[in-house]
């Protein structure tokens, strides 16, 4: 192995885009460690270099499939000088490393990633079965998720929920491989609602097999395509996510940087999920005009989707607008507003609420985050034309009672969208608190969070 680069930083800016590829997938017994493996040694045949890396705290696996001893473990990294003073050499092979999981009760996974995130290797993390806990921990520290699945119906049950937890967690599917499997219909595709990157056919030999190793090669050669199509797409326009995973993966990601959204919704919507679930993608500034801040950390406290830890402030009635701005004035590089409500607002005079709403929309151009506002239908004012006017997008939110599992259906239709003019879209949110809801919560940056209470 080649010696990495020591002292990297966690999810810095220049650090690898797609690189760490997750190897997961909730049926056990899928074939992921065995898909990992191969995965590595179709890379290092390619000439990249690879670390698998066991994320499987409580049945670890990989260093038997790799043929390598059981230590020393992830667990060694935080005290090695150099990564590879704990990497396990692949038996034939320099350029494929091992790096087993700990035996510990507890590790500082975050602090491994650490290490390894900016390695010259590229890095494959073999995931736990299920989509607990351990498993989202391991997702969220991925760039792309690759999910495994057998073309069974339990198979394919377990790679849609797989792919519906790395969604959640704004984590990009990469694709699906079918393991066991001696071809692929586009069935699959349809169903999955991913690319089926390819099969892996059954054999006695799955890793040395002429026909595995063909069809190992032949994905490794999609994921590395796939990467020079994320980045181009990135060099294109960056986008931002909503928080919501329907949303986001409707808008290509999200919307970009510097957006102004109108939220618009019936009081008894649950558009204020929505609002909480975009407080989990980065730090986020949360002015509420109706509510207390206790009220509204309470109720992003118990609410079930994803949330973060927004610095909520309330708005005095007194003078609103320049308790306001003088707040958002000193927004962060890339954090979210949320103003809920705006109708409060927008029942102030004309020239107020316009000069305030315009200086809101050039600073979030100027720290490039997302700005929400939470526009309540009826007893909105008679500035409401202006909001919806001067906003780059408007998300209309619609509770509808059907005869389905639970009798309501939320759609969200975006009639306004000034990054793509063409785009008028119906999207049907399936992931809202009337849904299973996800297992784990996360938290925006901290130093963000620390800037904004400053």
């Amino acid at each position: 192995m080649h010696n990495p680069t020591a002292n990297c930083t966690f999810k810095r800016e220049d650090a690898t885009k797609v690189g760490m590829l997750a190897i997961a997938g909730s049926k056990g017994g899928c074939g992921k460690t065995t898909m990992t493996i191969g995965l590595a040694d179709a890379f290092a045949r390619m000439g990249t270099p690879a670390i698998a890396v066991d994320a499987d705290r409580q049945l670890p696996n990989l260093h038997v499939v790799a043929a390598v001893d059981r230590k020393p473990t992830i667990a060694d990294l935080e005290k090695a000088t150099d990564v590879d003073d704990v990497v396990h050499s692949r038996p034939g092979t320099d350029d494929v490393g091992v790096l087993p999981a700990t035996d510990a009760t507890k590790v500082d996974l975050e602090a491994a990633i650490d290490r390894l995130r900016r390695c010259p290797e590229r890095v494959l993390l073999d995931c736990p079965s299920g989509a607990g806990p351990d498993v989202i921990e391991s997702l969220e520290y991925a760039d792309r998720v690759v999910v495994v699945a057998t073309n069974t119906d339990r198979g394919l049950r377990g790679a849609e929920t797989t792919i519906d937890v790395a969604r959640r967690l704004g984590v990009p599917v990469a694709g699906v491989i079918i393991n066991r499997s001696n071809g692929v219909t586009e069935t699959l595709e349809s169903r999955l609602e991913a690319p089926v990157l390819g099969t892996i056919p059954e054999h006695d030999a799955p890793l040395t097999g002429t026909l595995p190793r063909d069809a190992f090669d032949d994905v490794a050669g999609r994921l590395t395509l796939g990467e020079s199509s994320v980045e181009k797409r990135r060099d294109d326009e960056s986008r931002l996510a909503v928080g919501n995973p329907d949303i986001d993966h409707a808008l290509r990601g999200g919307v970009p940087p510097g957006t102004t959204i109108a939220l618009t919704a019936d009081a008894a919507s649950q558009s204020e999920q929505l609002l909480y679930e975009t407080t989990a993608t980065r730090g986020t500034l949360y002015l509420t005009t109706d509510r207390t801040p206790n009220s509204v950390k309470d109720a992003i406290e118990s609410a079930v989707v994803r949330t973060g830890n927004p610095t909520v402030r309330r708005l005095p009635a007194d003078d609103p607008f320049g308790h306001a701005t003088q707040l958002i004035d000193e927004l962060p590089e890339g954090a979210n507003l949320i103003v809920d409500s705006t109708n409060t607002l927008e029942r102030r005079s004309h020239g107020a609420y316009l000069e305030f709403l315009n200086s809101v929309i050039k600073r979030m151009r100027e720290t490039h985050g997302i700005a929400m506002f939470h526009c309540l239908n009826g007893s909105s004012g008679k500035n409401r034309m202006v909001t919806r006017h001067l906003v780059d997008a408007i998300f209309n939110l619609r509770t509808i009672t059907t005869r389905g599992s639970n009798g309501i259906t939320h759609r969200l239709t975006v009639p306004k969208f000034r990054p793509d003019g063409r785009l008028t879209k119906t999207i049907e949110l399936k992931h809202t608190p009337s849904s299973t809801a996800l297992e784990a919560k996360t938290q925006p940056a901290a130093e963000t969070d620390d800037a904004l209470e400053r």
